[in-house]
């Protein structure tokens, strides 16, 4: 059975129990269903039906700590909407299970007045952690990053260690990667848990440890922190401050939830869709179409210019009628030529792959494959332009399907760098921007073309 059906499956079972107040198969089935499965059959409630009591009177069959975890799993959406009908001390209770980093985020979404009464009636270090937390710009490694480590002092031996890791480890979000501080709390070196527990008793960890520590900035750009975790494999990087304090730690399963987040803002960008605030199938109908009809109309202004070079060259289309078959074919090929461009030079920028330092090679590169590509089509197409209006019009598909895949494929490479240097973020520059670009550029080098070789017949 797929997933989903199993999930609406279990929701239906959930839900029929509760309305019939039958426990049996509630706490038959809630222990065996895992907190993500959970809180993915407590949205979908959510979703049907405004009133959260269903939902509330789940989490209410749930120890305090697997409400906490099931919390953590629900949007920002659910969350905020949940958390505004609870009471003050159950929000207290559920904070101090939640994650230091989970926490934060649904304090952040609490109004002005729900978070100064909450903080009075913290303990001074569980309230300054989270004021420290959700202090930190959004996008940035600080809001993603949790204080939940294991961190020990520098000079200690292994057993000593052992000892300070069994009396942290607790309340660490992983204990597999521990950290060594020096006296000033800065980041000396890191250690597993693994090369801890074979060293010998009486080793010293300042000899064991890694002193170059792979890290980021607080500051740094959250998909920093995603890139250096994916690139060295990282169980966590940690995060440091200006005086190089160790502050907190990105944790893998974050990293992945910030590559997916920025992958799906590349790939609405590279459509020229706006960041959405939650899911397609949740945001608003204004919302979507707010972020969707700004770039659609500057485009379809854009596309006036195409307009404007079919009719300066209404001569020519009207000598050779025959030229109008084939302008949507080379529009499209060069489009779909700079699309693919593009695509490949904004992912590789996103990865690491390729910098501004490379343009020249690039551009090398470039222009022999997209010569190749442009001559292999011309030879395709150049039958059919026989067969439409002679060898003439052959001729002229030919030498402008090489011309405008040539031309579409160098803006659709050189578009992300050029607006990455400007400080704009090249994921603009794909599929609806360039082919935009390439429809104008190519109705003018097509008909330029036909003019200059047909004129005279």
């Amino acid at each position: 059975m797929a997933l989903n059906e199993a999930l609406n499956e279990q929701k239906s079972v959930l839900v029929a129990a509760l309305e019939q107040d039958d426990t049996g198969p509630l706490e038959e089935l809630l222990p065996e269903l895992r907190a993500a499965d959970i809180a993915e059959i407590l949205e979908g409630i959510l979703e049907e039906d405004d009133d959260a009591s269903t939902v509330f009177s789940l989490l209410n069959l749930l120890s305090i700590e697997r409400r906490a975890n099931v919390y953590g799993y629900l949007p920002a959406e659910a969350q905020e909407e949940l958390a505004e009908a609870m009471s003050d001390e159950t929000l207290l209770a559920l904070f101090e299970e939640m994650g230091s980093d989970e926490r934060a985020d649904l304090f952040n979404l609490l109004d002005e007045d729900r978070r100064e009464g909450l903080l009075r009636r913290m303990a001074r270090q569980e309230r300054e952690d989270i004021k420290r937390l959700a202090s930190y710009e959004e996008g940035t490694a600080g809001a993603v990053m949790t204080s939940d480590y294991v961190a020990i002092p520098s000079g200690m031996t292994v057993s000593q260690a052992l000892m300070r890791v069994r009396q942290t480890a607790p309340d660490a979000e992983t204990v597999y990667q521990i950290y060594v501080l020096d006296e000033e709390g800065r980041l000396a070196g890191t250690m597993s848990l693994r090369q801890l527990m074979v060293a010998r008793p009486g080793a010293r960890v300042d000899d064991l440890m890694i002193k170059d520590v792979i890290s980021v900035r607080v500051d740094d750009p959250q998909e920093e922190a995603a890139r250096l975790v994916a690139r060295y494999d990282l169980l966590a990087v940690p995060v440091i401050d200006a005086e190089e304090r160790l502050v907190g730690i990105v944790t893998y399963d974050d990293a992945m939830d910030v590559a997916e987040s920025e992958a799906t803002e590349d790939i609405h960008k590279g459509m020229s869709i706006g960041q959405l605030e939650d899911g397609v199938s949740r945001v608003p109908l204004w919302s979507l179409y707010r972020k969707r009809v700004i770039w659609l109309v500057l485009l379809v202004f854009a596309n006036l210019f195409s307009g404007a070079g079919i009719a300066y060259f209404e001569d020519i289309i009207t000598a050779q009628v025959a030229l109008v078959f084939f302008l949507p074919l080379l529009i499209g090929s060069g489009g779909n030529a700079g699309a693919q461009a593009a695509t490949l030079m904004v992912r590789g920028m996103a990865i690491g792959d390729v910098g501004l330092k490379d343009w020249g090679k690039l551009l090398g590169r470039e222009l022999l494959v997209a010569g190749s590509l442009g001559v292999t089509m011309a030879v395709a197409v150049a039958p059919i332009g026989i067969l439409r209006g002679g060898e003439a019009v052959a001729m002229v598909v030919a030498m402008s399907m090489v011309t405008i895949v040539l031309f579409g494929s160098l803006l659709g490479m050189c578009l992300p760098f050029l607006l990455n240097r400007v400080g704009w973020d090249p994921a603009t520059a794909s599929a609806p921007l360039v082919t935009t670009l390439i429809d104008a550029s190519g109705v003018l080098i097509y008909f330029s073309i036909a003019t200059a070789i047909l004129s005279g017949l």
